[in-house]
């Protein structure tokens, strides 16, 4: 399949029309209708019905394919002009997930000028650093002591791209009460997540952790949600949880000193908050030194 029609296509699905995915990608609505002509002749099936604009049952089954293979070949491409780039000047662009930027030893070791922090989701981290969207990683998760994070999806489709991902830190995990919590006075004896699976919860993919992980961890079909937070801000999550709209488990480093709440630490867990960064190669210039800084800083 031709990639610039493979990514014609994908764009028409997402945006549901052919002139808003014209204006998107710089072509003529003309262009974009000839380009999912072209896609469906070569694959011998219709993939969207045109109104409304929405894939097809073939065009559904080729948006699961679509997305790997067109961030594979961004990947390849940026695994390319690594080979040949001169060593990066000033300039560094860090993505991290929300709770890694939120990491103090992560803040101080940033240099105070040439670096641009870009926050995104956790499962976007690898692929910014694959496709050279940023030069380097941070990722964070729920994981066992010294166990890699679970970045196994992502390392399968851009394995050549990612090199290597280096732990920073782990550590302890706390559940942010209210002050005036019953629970909350377990601050010095800590809690059991046993405890916890019956108790309503903040389901927070992108500033905490989803709460469909925290299950899968745990291996239970507990903590149902209270409220839903769908922003990155990590003092709003906690924010949110000691005026009591619900749970939320959060790294000691990052639920300390929230006004109002009270952290109490987790007994008897095998799980930790891991800190991992994700560099594509061996990072040089300016980088590498970031590199040096953020691993003696954590």
């Amino acid at each position: 399949m031709d990639p610039h029609l493979l990514r014609t296509f994908v764009t028409v699905s997402r945006l549901a029309s052919f002139s808003a995915a014209a204006r998107e990608l710089g072509y003529t609505q003309s262009a974009v209708s000839q380009h999912i002509a072209a896609l469906e002749n070569d694959l011998g099936t219709p993939l969207l019905s045109r109104r409304p604009v929405a894939p097809t049952r073939a065009g559904e089954r080729l948006l699961e394919h679509a997305g790997s293979l067109l961030l594979r070949l961004d990947a390849a491409r940026a695994d390319l002009a690594r080979l040949t780039a001169e060593p990066a000047g000033g300039a560094v662009t860090l993505a991290a997930s929300p709770l890694a930027a939120a990491h103090p030893g992560i803040l101080a070791a940033l240099p105070p000028t040439g670096v641009t922090l870009h926050v995104i989701p956790r499962d976007e981290v690898p692929a910014a650093v694959a496709t050279g969207a940023a030069d380097l990683g941070v990722a964070d998760g729920l994981a066992a002591p010294n166990d890699p994070l679970p970045l196994a999806d992502m390392a399968r489709l851009t394995a050549s791209a990612l090199g290597t991902a280096r732990g920073l830190t782990e550590d302890p995990l706390t559940v942010l009460f209210p002050a005036d919590h019953p629970l909350a006075r377990r601050a010095r004896t800590g809690l059991r997540l046993d405890d916890l699976v019956d108790a309503r919860w903040i389901d927070a993919p992108a500033a905490g952790f989803p709460l469909q992980r925290l299950r899968a961890a745990h291996g239970s079909y507990g903590f149902r949600p209270a409220l839903r937070y769908d922003g990155t801000d990590v003092r709003t999550l906690a924010a949110l949880a000691a005026a009591g709209h619900g749970l939320t488990l959060l790294p000691a480093t990052a639920a300390a000193a929230t006004p109002g709440g009270v952290a109490v630490p987790l007994a008897g867990s095998r799980l930790v908050h891991r800190t991992e960064l994700v560099t594509a190669g061996e990072p040089t210039g300016a980088a590498g030194e970031l590199v040096r800084r953020l691993s003696r800083a954590v």
